[in-house]
């Protein structure tokens, strides 16, 4: 058996940099991979997807192009074959680079194959055995096929398998209503396709409060998506080579006819296969590797990162993963995975940030809250840039004067979050970036004067937050 001093499974977003800090600290690193270098960000997640999105924003505002006194001659057209090979040519840069990175890195061997458990301390890989005092577990997770009545009568994608699609769907059927089924719907509308969004639950991304859900039903809707709410029964069958999925809605029509069918109705770890159980790791009634505030399993020696813990389950929070862990093995910190503040996006056009809590969570912490909330249609720079859908609303503790969270829904709303999430972890009171001056004219420069139009949270508007 070949020692080293660490094992890390998976080159996810925790995995590479984790392995590049151990090496470099002297220590005998092994990395194993057995699929693409990268993971699900790389490959079939964050870089391709939002790749496409850009394709597709390009090919809506060429069609608004006369609102700005720009003429286009002639129909806008989408080549899906270029689309595609300027999403490969980027996913593979990136992933190329990085197996190139791994594989030259001093003081770390890359393994390629599958790996398994044998005890704590030994790993199986293509027939050869490998032993560390210390293991790294970031294997990511897939999407979930679920078992619905008719599912293995029909072709149908996830968001891995879209990856290979080259063509417009005439009619894409997408079963689940939250970030990935989203950013598909509004890509694909805009690339040409006619697009369904089949939702099980009564509203649109049911983790938002209801007036982020409604606002982003409306954007979807604007643009020719048809969304199938309250979806209790969903089956399939296929009619004529076509897919077919039955709805128990309580309006439209009880079939949706499709030319494709896209599955996002959520993810799962890649951990029923790695032998855990011979390594004694426990895992949660999901699959997640169940870890502490500092991401250690319950078997010393064994950390698991990125989404098979299921403490996060975003390229960002997978990355802090590796932080945290680096910090405190290395750097003899004490970081701690309850440390950091929730935040996220969704790219749809225009984009949502999110940090903190949401009004519902806000008011079952059993806060008194404040809210700043103010329409795109109020702010001068999305005005000019002619997106003015959606609106920005900030939480405010009443007591503490601390932000609890912000919904920035909006264009560049992605990137306006930051200054908000800044001042949580600052731990600061509100009444600092409420002083600051902002450039004009942004966005951003909005967010003081929404905090110094604070009011308390209206007892309806907490009931209509709460979830589904």
């Amino acid at each position: 058996m070949t020692q080293y001093d660490a094992i890390v499974i998976g080159t996810g977003q925790a995995g590479p940099p984790l392995a590049s800090r151990l090496a470099k600290s002297g220590l005998k690193v092994a990395i194993i991979e057995r699929n693409l270098f990268g993971g699900t960000c790389v490959n079939t997640g964050c870089i391709p997807t939002k790749t496409l999105i850009a394709s597709a924003r390009a090919a809506a505002v060429a069609r608004r192009a006369p609102e700005y006194g720009v003429l286009v001659d002639g129909p806008i057209r989408i080549d899906m074959k270029a689309v595609k090979a300027r999403k490969d040519k980027i996913s593979g840069a990136s992933r190329i680079g990085l197996e190139k990175s791994l594989k030259s890195m001093e003081n770390c061997t890359v393994y390629e194959g599958h790996a398994q458990f044998e005890s704590p301390r030994e790993i199986k890989i293509n027939g050869e055995f490998i032993g560390a005092e210390r293991i790294f577990i970031n294997v990511g997770s897939r999407a979930i096929v679920p078992d619905m009545p008719g599912i293995d009568q029909i072709s149908y994608w996830t968001n891995s398998s879209m990856m290979g699609v080259d063509f417009i769907p005439e009619h894409l059927v997408i079963v689940g209503g939250s970030y990935i089924g989203l950013e598909f719907a509004q890509m694909y509308r805009r690339f040409g396709s006619e697009v369904t969004i089949i939702e099980k639950g009564p509203r649109l991304i049911g983790r938002e409060d209801a007036d982020v859900s409604m606002a982003i039903a409306e954007i979807i809707e604007r643009e020719g998506i048809d969304v199938r709410l309250n979806a209790e029964c969903i089956h399939f069958k296929n009619d004529g080579n076509e897919p077919v999925a039955g709805v128990d809605c309580t309006d439209g029509p009880p079939d949706v006819r499709g030319s494709h069918v896209l599955l996002a109705v959520g993810r799962r770890p890649n951990t029923d296969d790695l032998g855990l159980e011979k390594a004694n790791i426990a895992t949660d009634g999901h699959g997640n590797i169940t870890v502490d505030d500092q991401l250690q399993t319950n078997v010393p020696g064994i950390w698991a990162l990125g989404d098979c813990n299921g403490r996060g389950g975003f390229t960002h929070t997978s990355y802090n993963d590796f932080e945290i862990v680096a910090a405190n093995l290395l750097d003899g910190g004490s970081r701690r995975v309850s440390d950091r503040i929730t935040t996220y996006g969704l790219f749809i056009d225009p984009p949502l940030g999110r940090a903190g809590l949401t009004a519902a969570e806000a008011v079952r912490a059993g806060k008194r809250v404040l809210v700043g909330k103010r329409p795109m249609t109020r702010i001068g720079r999305a005005i000019e840039k002619g997106e003015t859908q959606g609106f920005m609303k900030v939480l405010v503790d009443a007591d503490t004067e601390q932000i609890l969270g912000a919904a920035i829904l909006g264009t560049g709303g992605d990137e306006v979050i930051h200054c908000i999430l800044d001042v949580m972890y600052a731990k600061a009171p509100y009444t600092l970036l409420k002083q600051a001056m902002h450039i004009h004219p942004t966005v951003s420069e909005l967010v003081p004067t929404i905090l110094g139009e604070l009011e308390p949270l209206a007892a309806e508007s907490s009931q209509a937050a709460k979830p589904v």
